[in-house]
């Protein structure tokens, strides 16, 4: 791994603790530079993630900001959607997943875009 792979995994977990969605990043990284095929790197990124999330939860939940009770609903279905999500992605392939993360990308990219006008306008 040379540094700059590092760096991009270290902006990963930043942007992870706070909630934002450093798996983009990090997918981005390994896709777009390394080459590596969509459906590895989401592998990889759900690797990289458990250790990120436990030490998160864990902080999050000493600040009082986390609630098991009201978060076990979130946590059944969301596992159940994980497993669903496995399945759909082995059966969609890398080629086209790739196709529907970069659709995804740029949708949110524009969502974020347009909303930071429409909110400076509010202000």
């Amino acid at each position: 791994m040379n540094m700059l792979t590092y760096a991009a995994a270290f902006l990963t977990g930043l942007l992870a603790s706070l909630g934002v969605g450093g798996g983009m990043v990090l997918i981005i990284w390994f896709t777009a530079v390394l080459g590596m095929s969509q459906l590895d790197a989401q592998g990889i990124n759900l690797l990289f993630f458990l250790p990120i999330a436990l030490l998160s939860v864990i902080m999050h939940r000493k600040n009082g900001l986390v609630r098991p009770r009201e978060l076990m609903p979130a946590f059944v279905t969301g596992t159940v959607g994980a497993a669903a999500g496995y399945f759909a992605a082995r059966f969609i392939g890398s080629q086209l997943l790739g196709k529907i993360f970069a659709v995804f990308i740029i949708i949110i990219g524009i969502k974020e875009l347009i909303s930071s006008f429409t909110d400076n306008n509010r202000k």
